[in-house]
């Protein structure tokens, strides 16, 4: 397991967090099969790799898309700034197979999951999923002020 659901900052909204702990399950899941696949790069272990890694690009497709609905409908203020860092990660983590998928760099894939993406997850949660998930339940921006 490379992260525990227990060390994830949690926010206001339940929804967030229940797919935050989807997403390490996933995120745990493709790092096994990374392992699995830096210990032996058959053709199986990299089909089992992509599928789990492709489940967990859909997940956060989905993921996104409700969390972006949800500022839409009720007008958060920092909408643009929080859908921006939605596609850039999206845009990232699609590269990153992409790059994977022609070089077959497990190392920068393996890499880029236990240290980029970790602390890309954490800080944004910490940040602006918590901002959302506030402006979410109160309709009020952190500081009491819209």
């Amino acid at each position: 397991m490379l992260i525990d659901k227990n060390v994830l900052p949690l926010v206001d909204v339940d929804f967030m967090n229940n797919t935050h702990f989807e997403d390490i399950d996933l995120i745990n899941e493709i790092y096994l099969n990374i392992e699995n696949f830096e210990q032996n790069q058959n053709i199986e272990n990299f089909d089992k790799l992509k599928s789990i890694y492709n489940q967990w690009v859909d997940h956060t497709i989905q993921h996104f898309a409700t969390e972006e609905e949800e500022m839409q409908k009720k007008g958060f203020f920092a909408y643009p700034f929080h859908k921006g860092e939605h596609d850039k990660n999206l845009s990232d983590i699609k590269a990153l197979w992409q790059e994977f998928e022609s070089n077959k760099d497990i190392k920068a894939l393996k890499n880029y999951i236990e240290y980029d993406l970790i602390n890309w997850l954490i800080n944004h949660i910490k940040s602006m999923d918590t901002v959302t998930a506030r402006f979410f339940k109160t309709g009020m921006s952190p500081c009491g002020m819209l």
